[in-house]
């Protein structure tokens, strides 16, 4: 799979549990519902601030 130059893919690789609410929703926010699950994601500045705020749970591939 090729990912266009305008997209980022982010997998959940550490469980919200434990976290705070709004990092949870944040995560949902993202399209992530369990662990090591894979979103494809447009490359704008609010998604790269969504990911910057849970960059603890998520790794970006």
């Amino acid at each position: 799979m090729t990912t266009t130059p305008n997209t980022v893919k982010v997998k959940l690789v550490r469980s919200p549990i434990g976290c705070k609410e709004s990092h949870r929703a944040t995560v949902r926010g993202l399209g992530l519902r369990k662990m090591h699950s894979v979103s494809e994601l447009q490359d704008t500045p609010a998604v790269r601030g969504m990911i910057n705020k849970i960059s603890y749970l998520v790794a970006v591939i």
